[in-house]
């Protein structure tokens, strides 16, 4: 066996106790590694800073670096997270549906564990600690392989949390990170199929898509993120700079920040000026279409690559479209399903829109940024799910879970 078959296999082995685990132990293992995580602060933020340096040596862009980097806030942010998906119901254990046959006997549909996760993510060491906890709570063993960018990070924050199941009775295995970050062990365990029951990726469409063609394990495709924002002409110009901004500006590392602006040619003169006044506090790259390019003279021509482009920085694709049907035709063949806005004060234009839009969220005057596990209330997320089957949108503890049927008999046989 290699070394990360025999890891794999000690994860394997932890699954089975945790998930047996009662609901009281998890939640005692998710506050203690809330309390572990503040009690070692710095610990954690001393292995970021080696990483954030080894970062810039080498070159990283200041959009990777910002999914990178950890500090006071973001660790309370973490930690609040975890408290989050303690205070949740546990979803393991319940009863779904129950059914009494002709014969007499009781079927009822129950939720159990998946069993074992593995998550391939990039550089968001915050994604350890995420990951790590809904799959504790949803009753599965995880076994974690971050980028080489955040190992130290990652590895501090493993560390911790794998003292803090052992502190209330869990094997340490439960959380488990791959020791080694080259491109060979993403490929290994993509197939490690004796172990594994479902493999997540987190990042950018590269790595989504070298697993998701590679993959034996099965797999639930997530993260990729152009979101468009269309301004209907009906809209308040005003309000849509603002949903605009906040879309694009306040975090555009995400996989929810929007990269493309869709305006209506009847507002196109008026907004897209205002829109530019806005943008501008962050100095954001524009490029746009002839017809954006004769009101801003500033944008760059956009290419046919442009519109498939997930930029994760300050860049914005802009495009002026006739109407509602243009708009969808141009999300529809440039989405990548994950988060859409379209922003109108005109009802029947935006039921339309949310009702024809094939996103795993649609928003009315709202920006994508809320395509998020904690602003929906799921505490924490393990990724945002871009496929239909089985889950969709920001992954909770219910989709980490899957049912198996329990059926009670009094010595029925089959005729």
């Amino acid at each position: 066996m290699t070394a990360l078959e025999i890891q794999a296999a000690a994860v394997r082995e932890a699954s089975r106790t945790l998930a047996l685990a009662s609901t009281e132990t998890k939640n005692a293992a998710l506050e203690a590694v809330a309390q572990a995580l503040l009690l070692r602060e710095e610990e954690v933020l001393a292995a970021n800073a080696a990483d954030l340096t080894a970062g810039l040596e080498n070159g990283l862009k200041d959009a990777f670096l910002d999914r990178l980097a950890l500090d006071h806030g973001r660790i309370l942010g973490i930690v609040d997270g975890v408290r989050q998906v303690a205070a949740l119901p546990d979803p393991i254990g319940a009863v779904l549906k129950t059914v009494t046959r002709p014969n007499g006997l009781v079927i009822e549909k129950r939720r159990v564990p998946l069993g074992v996760a593995g998550i391939i993510y990039e550089a968001r060491p915050n994604v350890t600690v995420d990951a790590a906890v809904l799959c504790l709570k949803a009753g599965n063993a995880v076994l974690l392989r971050g980028g080489k960018e955040a190992f130290r990070s990652n590895q501090a924050l493993a560390n911790i949390m794998r003292d803090a199941l052992t502190g209330v009775g869990l094997p340490a295995d439960c959380v488990a990170l791959v020791q080694d970050t080259n491109r060979e062990s993403a490929s290994e365990m993509m197939n490690l199929t004796a172990y594994l029951d479902v493999l997540i990726p987190r990042g950018g469409a590269g790595l989504i898509r070298a697993v998701t063609q590679n993959a034996h394990v099965p797999v639930i495709r997530t993260g990729e993120g152009v979101c468009h924002i269309y301004v209907h002409k009906e809209a308040d110009l005003d309000m849509a700079a603002d949903i605009l901004y906040n879309a694009k500006c306040s975090r555009p590392s995400v996989c929810n920040a929007a990269e493309t602006l869709l305006v209506d040619r009847a507002v196109a003169k008026d907004f897209l000026p205002l829109a530019v006044e806005k943008l501008g506090a962050k100095s954001v790259k524009l490029y746009g279409c002839p017809e954006t390019c004769v009101i801003l003279p500033q944008a760059l021509p956009a290419s046919a690559e442009t519109w498939d482009t997930e930029y994760n920085d300050y860049i914005l694709s802009v495009k002026v479209v006739g109407g509602p049907a243009e708009a969808l035709a141009h999300i529809a063949l440039h989405g990548t399903g994950h988060s859409e806005a379209i922003v109108t004060g005109e009802e029947r234009t935006a039921v339309d829109f949310l009702n024809a839009v094939d996103a795993a969220a649609v928003y009315w005057n709202a920006s994508t940024r809320f395509t998020d596990g904690y602003e929906f209330g799921l505490g924490a997320e393990i990724g945002i799910s871009t496929q239909k089957l089985h889950a969709r949108g920001p992954m909770g503890l219910e989709e980490l879970t899957s049912s198996k049927y329990v059926v009670y008999g009094q010595g029925q046989v089959r005729e």
